[in-house]
């Protein structure tokens, strides 16, 4: 579980997941190495790439951090004071992979239980960590070949990120809001309109050409200005992101043939049909 001593902390410290409460270190001075997203502060991997999923409903429904050996995603829920969140979801996963036909099993990690997930040509391992009033969890996706420096990589992003909770009474297991920084914002609304374009659609006139409405749970951080802007950071590689469409996100294939041939380009693997059935049997409980 991660600490909840009333100390503050800094990014490195061996203490993470932190909580912004916390932290010694402003959130505003964390925009060039982090990736604000509102519930979720996640730290960039040098030389990696930023991509966005839409959902059917053309919403951002998930922000992925795109590396040489795979993908990453961070997210945060509201969990009870109690604690104890992740080793309740961890159980329920396993027995929804194993029950949906899936190469289920647990292995230890450094703050505890991890579940790994086989599909064919990769795995997906989620690492959760209880917080106060918070449970994050990260979701790594890679080809079998890169599994154990993906696995590492993962867990160092995880030891940097930091959880923005906000006093909203979010009931337990509720995602966080997931709120995108300007920059990011910006392409989205972009291929949105790009999107509305290829299918004929024409914005009513007024009307705002992005539907991003999330409000944040804590005052916006000031985006780092041009001149303050470190290259490769995390405000240069929001602001070439790229926006994917649910649908193509659900692709079983991890890596396809023509994705690996492509030079210097690092091609996002889906979350394959193991986290498809994961989502469903959340929305399923939602219900």
């Amino acid at each position: 579980m991660a600490t909840s001593d009333t100390s503050k902390h800094t990014i490195g410290d061996g203490a993470g997941p932190y909580d912004l409460g916390e932290l010694a270190t402003p959130a505003a001075d964390l925009a060039n190495s982090h990736l604000d997203l509102g519930s979720v502060l996640v730290p960039v991997v040098e030389g990696g790439q930023v991509t966005v999923e839409m959902s059917a409903a053309n919403e951002p429904e998930a922000v992925y951090l795109v590396t040489p050996v795979g993908r990453i995603g961070v997210h945060a829920f509201a969990a009870p004071r109690s604690g104890g969140l992740w080793r309740e979801v961890a159980r329920e996963l396993m027995e929804s992979l194993s029950g949906e036909g899936a190469q289920a099993s647990a292995e230890d990690g450094h703050w505890g239980r991890e579940v790994v997930a086989a599909v064919p040509g990769g795995q997906h391992r989620f690492i959760g960590v209880d917080g106060p009033r918070w449970m994050v969890r990260c979701v790594a996706s890679g080809p079998d070949e890169a599994a154990p420096q993906l696995a590492q990589l993962a867990r160092a992003v995880l030891a940097e990120t930091v959880v923005r909770r906000g006093n909203e009474p979010f009931p337990p297991r509720d995602l966080l809001p997931l709120v995108l920084p300007q920059v990011l914002a910006e392409q989205v609304a972009a291929a949105q309109q790009n999107m509305a374009a290829e299918a004929g659609q024409v914005p009513a006139e007024g009307a705002p050409s992005s539907p991003l409405s999330a409000a944040p749970t804590a005052e916006p951080t000031e985006p780092a200005s041009a001149a303050e802007t470190v290259p490769g950071g995390a405000v240069e590689q929001a602001a070439a992101a790229t926006v994917f469409t649910d649908e193509a996100a659900a692709e079983p294939d991890l890596v396809t043939d023509d994705e690996a041939e492509q030079d210097a380009q690092v091609s996002p693997p889906s979350e394959g049909s193991a986290m498809q059935r994961l989502r469903s049997s959340r929305k399923r409980r939602r219900r």
